[in-house]
């Protein structure tokens, strides 16, 4: 037992780091109004509701910090804004810019907003911010459907509206909720959107190119019932969130084929698909490319997941564990995906309460909010606490002395691994404990060097 608590504190260092740094923090999310004359007439006839507010999801396209703040509640005067980070770089706890400008979430009682609700967007290398719009707003009171679920894509370079693509009703079921959104851009032409339906599980594909979307059912996109039970920050509850985490790899292989990693929230597994198995239409008419569909392994006990994102640099993929209040990490060239070959990158009871979105922007920065989301559902957020961190921190920085180094193997696999080197005897003579200790752990040392 000392033997290995001796190798648990010099090795400490191998588990995690976390190193991840508060950028910025809100009690509550204030905006940026033309004037304070404006910002006061919101408040007081009810467009701007301060404790209804919450940001659920972030992007970092260049100097801007995107993030998506959905109508669940009455009072959100936008529900996507941004930060200038050039601007804000000392400011902890700045105001929001509404974006493209405050006329695109202007509500009406003859006309709904441009944008509506989303609650993911992305941008893609070609320059262009792809908006997942469910179009519904006070989703936790009067659920109302002001416009159907559809893709905004905007031109990041001018911030014009290219394009507005609708779901078909076919492709919108009842109990449908469009949750997150990920973007092939290796072409800019000929890209791909992968929006991911949490309420009735599936997966819709849209085609720039064509300018067309088609709907694709699997069974690895549905919930697993043992994994439904939350306990986060004090609160206790049940959900049955399919399809969520989506993740792209960059081309790779002989094929030059790109992999889409996924999983739904409600489930401890990580799944996987060729994307060129998505592309067809018609192959989604008859299942043709059911079993191209692959499981990669567990996460292990708690460890649900919402956001993922693969950093096509390091090919490290990032995702978030609500229910560990934490971030971790898998290697995706390691063969094995289980609770053995992930990292560790925060965990925090207080500071990473709820962790709820991850990015890695072209600058090789790793990107996490928390937004006490369990909270603001089932209680009340607490106006003197701080409610929403955003973090930040270079991949390389993030991922050292962790499972996910490249310079490292993860802690449990050394201690996996000392079996196969020493058994230790079944009896010793008297007074050679200590002797037998110490020339084990001089042995364990050395075998620990071999994996650093």
């Amino acid at each position: 037992m000392r033997i290995l608590l001796a190798l648990l504190i010099a090795c400490s260092s191998v588990t995690a780091n976390d190193n991840l740094k508060v950028v910025y923090q809100w009690k509550l999310i204030d905006y940026e109004y033309p004037n304070i004359e404006e910002r006061q007439a919101a408040i007081a006839n009810g467009d701007f509701i301060q404790e209804n507010v919450i940001p659920v999801g972030i992007e970092v396209y260049r100097d801007r910090l995107f993030m998506t703040l959905p109508r669940w509640k009455k009072g959100v005067p936008a529900s996507l804004a941004y930060i200038d980070l050039n601007d804000n770089m000392t400011d902890k706890s700045p105001q929001l810019k509404p974006y493209p400008s405050w006329s695109a979430h202007q509500m009406s009682d003859d006309e709904p907003p441009a944008i509506v609700s989303p609650f993911r967007v992305r941008a893609d290398a070609c320059g262009r911010l792809w908006v997942l719009d469910t179009g519904v707003v006070d989703l936790l009171g009067n659920a109302t459907v002001l416009k159907g679920t559809r893709l905004l894509i905007y031109d990041l370079h001018n911030d014009d509206l290219l394009r507005s693509h609708e779901f078909p009703a076919d492709q919108v079921k009842e109990e449908s909720f469009f949750a997150s959104i990920a973007v092939e851009d290796d072409d800019c032409e000929d890209a791909y959107a992968y929006s991911a339906d949490l309420g009735k599980p599936g997966l819709v594909v849209y085609s720039w190119k064509s300018k067309t979307s088609w709907r694709i059912q699997h069974n690895f996109f549905h919930p697993d019932p043992t994994a439904g039970n939350f306990s986060i920050g004090g609160s206790t509850f049940e959900w049955n969130d399919g399809l969520f985490g989506l993740a792209l790899s960059k081309p790779q292989g002989a094929e030059n084929e790109t992999v889409l990693y996924f999983h739904p929230f409600v489930s401890k597994d990580e799944f996987m698909v060729k994307t060129k198995f998505l592309k067809d239409p018609s192959a989604t008419e008859n299942n043709a490319n059911y079993h191209e569909f692959k499981q990669l392994g567990t996460r292990g006990e708690n460890a649900q997941s919402n956001a993922e994102f693969l950093d096509k640099n390091t090919k490290v993929l990032f995702y978030t564990l609500p229910n560990l209040n934490a971030v971790a990490c898998w290697k995706t060239t390691t063969k094995e995906y289980n609770h053995k070959s992930q990292g560790r990158i925060f965990m925090d009871k207080v500071l990473m309460e709820f962790p709820n979105d991850v990015k890695v922007d072209d600058k090789g920065r790793l990107w996490v909010i928390s937004d006490r989301l369990q909270k603001f559902m089932y209680d009340r957020l607490d106006s003197d606490e701080i409610n929403f961190r955003i973090f930040m921190q270079t991949v390389k920085e993030a991922i050292a002395n962790t499972a996910c180094d490249v310079k490292t193997k993860p802690l449990p696999e050394i201690i996996t691994h000392l079996n196969d080197y020493y058994t230790p005897p079944t009896t010793a003579k008297k007074g050679s404990a200590g002797k037998l200790e110490a020339t084990v752990m001089i042995f364990v040392l050395a075998i620990v060097s071999r994996f650093l």
